[in-house]
């Protein structure tokens, strides 16, 4: 064996190529990685969509989403199933169960195949085939937003951004293009009712006839010559001149069709409407593809617009970035960065300290080995370059010279005493060998269970671990054959010790001595150990007590966009929307500074939530897209905070609230309450109750719940005696209805490779009563004509807006915002628990509440952690128990090290004021693999010595004495790479700047703890 360690570490040439080979491929993965903010992870959700033309919220839950949700309960492994009927739309949210990608193939098949069969069989024809859209990161929000404005809503406007949707999805990294504000062409007739009745027609004698214009038919073959042709008869009129020229057989003889209607080439009922700078726009959101490089994206769309404005400007468009990722990307990559760069140096510097420049040299020379082969290892298993993977790497950064530095720190007391460099490489790997080993595979052992969270937060924090355990592991082949290589090729002396190598000499003595004489000490007191960590457990169990400690289970850093959502009066039209909304814009823009700004825009017609996207007229929202630099403005919190009271205050809305972006995975409001019923006469008191409730709880903001009245609705019903003695056929009847609303469709059209529809329809008319429309004449087959009124049952009411179904069952939803400061998420949905089942349950026994938003990851997420926290300490009791033999030692370092590292983690926050959050949490796991690595280096050095003969006395002050260095080497390593994300240096983070704190703050207590209680306890309890 000795042979072949001489062999492997006296080739330099063949350790050097390796190393080279490695550094090459590390360095071509890292450039081509594609840089995105996030990681991109599948949420195992799935959104259907059925459109049913011009049915109320009522007929779409009848007909569709009940229809759908009854297969749909069918299929395995769904967590659960979120309804919303709308007018003409129902959509449906599968979340599936955290479950293997193999098998979540399968689920989505099996939910496909059973909602395809259930639409072919019960589904009414005019019903648009279901969408299963599967929501990922990649496209649940957009990587930018791009405006077109005009001066006019004209078909300039419309065609060009039509032309500008399609080349946009022609770019490669682009998954989709979806527009708001751009209408769609149609070719309408419409009817003039006058007319038609002067001359005895039914609107569906008109559409029939021109449904036989536009009819293809294969009329059959042809025998010409000796060629058989075949005949077809097409049908494909794109003007309206023409098409207004058509002649329509009636009782009067032959006319042509524009003396009964307006044929015009127009756009469709628009389904949402802009304003961009005051002026008539479209909005792109672009979505790109998955693994799509987010800045080369955002660069390829610059150029796209710089482009496409030379064509633009001569007609008097202009194409222009809303807004996109790059911004926070960019910041979010530089951060993390540069605190791995501050956290290098660092790391150099601490290591040139205490080893000398020669030394920390060829220590640290090994981490850009260790980066190189982890980049190369997870570029094959396709991540990206995210802000979770530099994490990773930061985390990892002063670790990876810990077993580097007890490695070389032990050829360098050799070499000093004046063995050569082989010599005290071998002699250096026999004595730390397994110390070394056993201290990175319990590091190793804390972060692998972190790999088995569940839910959307583990998928999110995946690849954290993954980059720690890979370059741990990593780190182990530099340590055993790089690093002595390197020292043996340089052919390190100290024969002649340099004046900075005396005083490096005389420190760490003195450092030494001074820690042996402390120790000493504690170890002829030790109750005051015991003490002391009582009044520490003590302090901390009063700071909790005392709310010291912040706690914000989902503490994260805003995105520098929000969302201003106005919610109109139901009977309001799209119009009237868009003018308040554009109004609350320019009320925005006097709160924010010129400099703060990038750009705003505002809709109608749609708007936008964390979760889903609300549809109707009444509908409004203004877009805030804020200057990326954070240096350059104030928080999005500080601008929303000075302007809600103004903008809330504006008259006209029904509702007006704010929705501030925020990063990380989706985690809904931070209250989602469902109220679940079957009667929405019951629903609605009972939410009002819990809104009251709401209201009076600290904090609580933005209360809104879901169940929101529709227009006014004109029922009818078939009057079956009346149209049986008339003998009139009941589907004409109900085809001449649907032409006087919003039309029949013909058919569908090509003009200029762009899809047209053909409609008739009535020509708009202001009814100023419901009986003059009930007026209109119906036409016999004898001439003889009925009003309307008589062949139907009336009925007046008011539809609802929405209506939701959780489960299965009836749902109102509600939602607010929660400050943070006054009280957490979890306290807060504790106390309306408590109330309710106080003060309303029993007043609606037949009602439950149902709550998710942030709880629902909070509480899986806290309880996989307390899980996969047993379990890593259970493989690291595993692993020290097969190094020490022992089954009372390990216990006795894992029961000492992990409670002091808690500690430490929460004076930290204390004093860094940051918040508890689940993410702090994942620090504290992580925390206990490295925490313990000190007490297994003391430990195992102490152990060698009473091996060779010492008294437990001289052997615990021995092996303290000669490991304290490299302990201390180690910890402040550790500390030193996350110092600077830690303490903000190069850029604050909300989210990672508590999980550097927690190891920060809990390796430097514990560190400096374990040097004192370990021995203590060794000597108390280890007598052989």
């Amino acid at each position: 064996m000795n042979k072949i360690l001489t062999a492997l570490l006296s080739n330099h040439v063949l350790a050097n190529l390796a190393f080279i080979l490695i550094l090459v491929m590390g360095t071509t993965s890292y450039l081509n990685l594609p840089r995105e903010k996030d990681p991109e992870i599948n949420f195992n959700w799935i959104q259907v969509i059925t459109v049913l033309p011009g049915a109320s919220a009522k007929d779409v839950e009848r007909k569709i989403t009940n229809v759908l949700e009854e297969v749909i309960d069918r299929v395995e492994d769904i967590k659960f199933i979120s309804s919303s009927s709308r007018e003409s739309i129902s959509t449906i949210l599968v979340r599936f169960e955290d479950i293997p990608e193999r098998q979540y193939d399968k689920r989505l098949n099996d939910l496909r195949r059973e909602i395809q069969n259930k639409a072919a069989q019960e589904f009414p024809d005019e019903v648009e085939n279901p969408l299963l859209l599967e929501i990922t990161t990649a496209n649940a929000f957009p990587t930018a937003m791009l405006a077109l404005n005009g001066n006019g809503e004209d078909e300039v406007l419309r065609r060009q951004a039509y032309l500008i949707k399609k080349d946009l999805e022609q770019i490669r990294a682009v998954h989709k293009a979806d527009s708001i504000g751009l209408y769609k062409p149609q070719l309408q007739v419409e009817l003039l009712l006058e007319e038609l009745q002067n001359y005895g027609l039914n609107p569906t004698q008109v559409a029939d006839s021109i449904r036989i214009l536009y009819s293809d038919v294969a009329a059959g073959n042809l025998d010409i010559g000796k060629q058989q042709w075949l005949l077809r008869l097409l049908g494909s009129e794109t003007e309206a001149d023409k098409l207004g020229q058509f002649i329509v057989l009636t009782a009067s003889g032959q006319l042509q069709l524009d003396q009964l209607a307006q044929v015009q080439q127009s756009w469709e009922k628009p389904e949402t409407m802009v304003k961009f700078h005051q002026k008539p726009g479209v909005i792109f959101s672009v979505m790109k593809k998955a693994s799509a490089n987010t800045i080369d994206l955002v660069e390829k769309l610059n150029q796209f617009i710089e482009q496409r404005n030379i064509l633009l400007q001569p007609i008097g468009l202009e194409l222009e970035l809303l807004d996109d990722q790059t911004g926070s990307t960019r910041q979010a990559i530089t951060i993390m960065q540069t605190n791995a760069l501050i956290g290098l140096v660092m790391v150099l510097i601490i290591t040139w300290l205490f080893l000398g420049w020669r030394m920390s040299l060829l220590t640290c020379i090994g981490i850009p080995f260790i980066i190189g082969g982890t980049f190369w290892f997870i570029t094959n298993l396709g991540f990206t370059l995210n802000n979770n993977v530099l994490l990773g790497i930061v985390i990892s950064l002063g670790m990876l010279v810990d077993d580097a530095v007890v490695v070389i720190e032990s050829m360098y007391y050799r070499i000093v005493r004046g063995m050569d460099a082989l010599e005290a490489a071998i002699g250096s790997l026999r004595e730390v060998f397994w110390p070394v080993t056993t201290a990175v595979l319990t590091t190793m052992a804390s972060f692998l269970p972190l790999m088995l969270m569940p839910g959307i937060v583990g998928k999110f924090m995946l690849v954290v671990p993954v980059v720690v355990v890979t370059a741990l592991a990593i780190s182990l082949v530099e340590a055993y054959w790089m690093l002595p290589a390197h020292v043996i090729a340089a052919n390190v002396k100290f024969t002649k010790k340099s004046k900075a190598q005396k005083l490096r000499l005389a420190f760490t003595s003195k450092l030494q001595h001074m820690y042996s004489k402390s120790l000493l000490k504690m170890l002829r007191y030790p109750y005051l150990a015991v003490i002391l960590i009582v009044v520490l457990v003590g302090g901390v169990g009063y700071a909790f007590q005392a709310k010291w400690v912040k706690v914000n289970f989902f503490a994260m850093d805003s995105l520098p966009l929000f969302y201003v959502t106005v919610e109109m009066s139901p009977d309001a039209d799209m119009k009237e929307t868009l003018a308040l909304t554009t109004q609350v814009e320019q009320r925005i823009l006097t709160h924010i500074k010129p400099i703060e700004l990038r750009n705003t825009a505002s809709y109608a017609g749609q708007a936008f939530t964390e979760m889903e996207v609300l549809f109707g007229d009444h509908w409004g929202q203004v877009l805030v897209s804020l200057n990326p630099d954070k240096n350059q403005r104030r928080s999005g919190e500080e601008i929303i905070a000075a302007m809600r009271s103004d903008i809330e205050a504006i008259p006209g809305a029904v509702n007006i609230s704010i929705l501030l972006l925020k990063d990380g995975p989706p985690a809904g409001r931070p209250i989602s309450l469902k109220v679940r019923g079957n009667d929405f006469t019951t629903l609605r008191a009972a939410t009002d109750d819990l809104e009251a409730l709401l209201a009076t709880m600290p904090g609580v903001s933005d209360i809104s719940d879901t169940d929101i009245q529709g227009r006014m609705q004109l029922s009818i019903k078939l009057n079956q005696q009346r149209i049986q003695e008339l003998n009139i056929s009941p589907n004409e009847l109900l085809r001449t209805i649907a032409i006087m609303a919003d039309g029949e469709l013909i058919t569908e059209i090509r003009d200029s490779n762009e899809k047209v529809e053909l409609r008739v329809r009535a020509a708009k008319r202001e009814y100023q009563q419901v009986d003059e429309f009930l007026d209109n004449l119906f036409f016999l087959p004898n001439g003889q004509a009925v009003p309307l009124r008589e062949l139907f049952h009336i009925k007046i009411n008011r539809a609802r807006s929405e209506i939701r179904h959780y489960n299965l069952r009836r749902t109102i939803q509600v939602e607010a915002e929660l400050d943070k400061t006054k009280m957490n998420t979890v306290d807060a949905n504790k106390m309306i628990q408590r109330q309710w089942k106080e003060k309303l349950q029993a007043v609606y026994p037949e009602v439950n509440l149902d709550f998710s938003g942030e709880l629902d990851d909070i509480q899986e997420s806290l309880d996989a952690m307390l899980t996969l926290f047993l379990m890593g300490i259970g493989i690291m009791y595993m692993i020290l128990g097969a190094q020490f033999r022992s089954y009372f030692q390990p216990l006795m370092i894992l029961l000492t090290v992990v409670p002091l590292a808690f500690i430490g983690v929460i004076i930290g926050l204390i004093v860094s004021q940051n918040p508890l959050s689940l993410y702090t949490l994942y620090g504290v796991v992580a925390l206990t693999g490295i925490a313990v690595n000190a007490a297994i280096v003391l430990m195992a050095a102490a152990r060698d010595r009473l091996k060779l003969g010492m008294s437990i006395n001289h052997a615990t002050v021995y092996a303290a004495r000669r490991r304290v260095i490299p302990i201390l080497i180690t910890s402040l390593t550790t500390m030193a790479s996350l110092f600077s994300l830690a303490t903000g240096l190069a850029g604050e983070s909300l989210m990672w700047g508590p999980v550097a704190t927690a190891i920060v703050w809990g390796l430097g207590f514990s560190t400096l703890l374990t040097l004192y209680i370990i021995p203590l306890l060794f000597r108390l309890f280890v007598r052989h």
